[in-house]
């Protein structure tokens, strides 16, 4: 009895150790099942073998690091069918997602929010800018202002003018005046003031009845003197701009936009302006004008917009940047700027499928602003879309649905003894190529690698003579893979193959 209880002991104690063992061995050679070589409840992808992100020819058997140093990814076999593998849709691994760095964003209806961005000068507010003519001719015998630019203010003396004209409409006046008779005095007064002659010199005439040979025109408005044309003693007539008088107080600012923005623009919109004599400050206007016509030449649309000049600042001629905000209540479809492929035939995006699927599609684009584009046709809201390594995933979803460079099936790399680094197998003669030593052949599958039937280029190996090789011929051969070049060693011929034929 107690023998056997001794037994029943040493079998416990026996099966806890191998327990205890088999979790070691297990963390220490870490078995637990890999993507690479497993599966797990038939989810998971066996890896066939590992590629080179940038040269699908450099390919392992096992991870590790591309000749640039970067680190292998795998390609998986490709159990798609149907729908997931339909036209211009690619695979890509997670691996090549994550080193591409793409990104996605979802499509979404939004309001548009453009910038106009444009340049232009700032002039005077021509509906505060008066110009200074005479109604009569004579010389001007004194200038109370100097130079352009000089301010004056409102009943300030601009100039004296002699002229014989105002000098006879003085003593018709002062004639009628002393024959008392009312109707010669209104008609006389009345041209004074039509010659504009100042009202407080007709009141003088009426009081002293003294005829002046110089009569002085005062400042309609407060400003500044712009386009001064004349100097004492210059000789004028009805037409001459003497010169102008400006306001600051608010200001123009000329500026044009192109042919293709010209729908967003509107009367009140709000506009943003900077100069570069004064950095980070802004002036907040609004577009006061929008003119009829376009420019011919430049193919642009003169908006003209008002600011205010409180602090005088704004000077007419000064260089601006302008942004006009465009607001518009309506929601369109959006995707990110970055996200649309523009070319000369088509505007596309990226699709990101899931799963590592792409595909690029045509699309209608609309307007943009500095962040989104308007999608009038094409996709629906909530897809996502790729707006980053968009290029590459677009040149790939073409005509085919392979990931060409990243998941074309080649014969792989397995290891590096001779044994597996040869394989015997049949095919047939498509093509040959004397000038290279090369044949591309049909082969069957390889049943030790796994590998289903292909079509592609093979080295011959120099000892070999393909004198007596034939298109359509259907021969047994041994290759190797070398430094990723599939050579041919030894070449059997069997017979020619009858449905190849060079009319075919």
């Amino acid at each position: 009895m107690s023998k056997q209880l001794n037994i029943n002991q040493s079998l416990i104690v026996g099966g806890v150790v191998g327990i205890l063992l088999t979790s070691f061995i297990f963390l220490l050679f870490d078995f637990a099942p890999q993507n690479s070589d497993s599966t797990e409840q038939g989810t998971e992808k066996k890896v066939l073998y590992w590629v080179a992100p940038m040269d699908d020819n450099y390919r392992r058997d096992k991870p590790g690091k591309s000749p640039m140093g970067m680190d292998l990814v795998p390609v998986y076999e490709d159990g798609d069918t149907g729908a997931e593998s339909g036209p211009g849709i690619i695979r890509v691994s997670p691996e090549v997602v994550n080193n591409l760095g793409v990104r996605t964003a979802k499509t979404e209806y939004r309001s548009l929010l453009p910038k106009i961005k444009t340049v232009g000068y700032v002039t005077y507010d021509e509906d505060l800018l008066v110009h200074i003519h005479p109604r009569v001719e004579g010389w001007i015998e004194k200038l109370y202002v100097k130079s352009s630019g000089d301010p004056v203010k409102k009943g300030q003396p601009l100039y004296e003018i002699y002229s014989p004209a105002l000098v006879n409409a003085q003593e018709e006046f002062v004639l009628a005046l002393e024959r008392k008779n009312s109707r010669l005095i209104k008609a006389a007064e009345e041209r004074l003031l039509a010659l504009q002659l100042p009202k407080k010199v007709i009141a003088g005439l009426k009081k002293n009845r003294k005829i002046t040979q110089t009569v002085s025109f005062f400042a309609p408005q407060s400003g500044v003197i712009d386009n001064l044309n004349i100097r004492e003693g210059f000789y004028v007539k009805p037409g001459t701009t003497i010169m102008s008088i400006g306001m600051l107080d608010q200001v123009w600012v000329e500026a044009e936009v192109f042919e293709s923005q010209s729908s967003e623009i509107r009367l009140g919109l709000p506009v943003t302006m900077t100069l570069d004599y004064l950095p980070g400050t802004e002036w907040q206007g609004k577009v006061d004008y929008v003119y009829p016509t376009l420019n011919p030449k430049t193919r642009t649309l003169k908006v003209r917009l008002r600011f205010k000049n409180k602090n005088k600042q704004l000077k007419p001629n000064m260089f601006a940047q302008v942004e006009i905000h465009p607001t518009s209540e309506a929601k369109s479809l959006l995707v990110p700027r970055e996200a649309v492929i523009r070319s000369g035939n088509s505007d596309r995006v990226v699709l990101a499928l899931g799963e590592g699927r792409f595909k690029s599609v045509k699309v209608k684009v609309g307007r943009y602003d500095e962040e989104s584009a308007e999608i009038l046709a094409g996709i629906d809201e909530g897809e996502l879309v790729v707006s980053s390594a968009q290029f590459l995933l677009d040149s790939e979803s073409s005509k085919s649905s392979d990931f060409k460079r990243m998941h074309h099936p080649l014969e792989p790399e397995i290891n590096t003894n001779d044994e597996i680094m040869s394989a015997e197998v049949e095919g047939v003669i498509n093509k040959i190529m004397f000038e290279h030593r090369m044949l591309n052949i049909s082969r069957d599958a390889i049943e030790k690698w796994g590998r289903p039937a292909a079509t592609m280029d093979f080295v011959v190996d120099e000892s070999l003579d393909l004198a007596g090789l034939e298109k359509g011929m259907r021969i047994q051969f041994v290759f190797n893979i070398l430094d990723g070049d599939f050579v041919i060693t030894e070449i059997y011929p069997q017979s020619i193959k009858a449905a190849s034929d060079d009319n075919q």
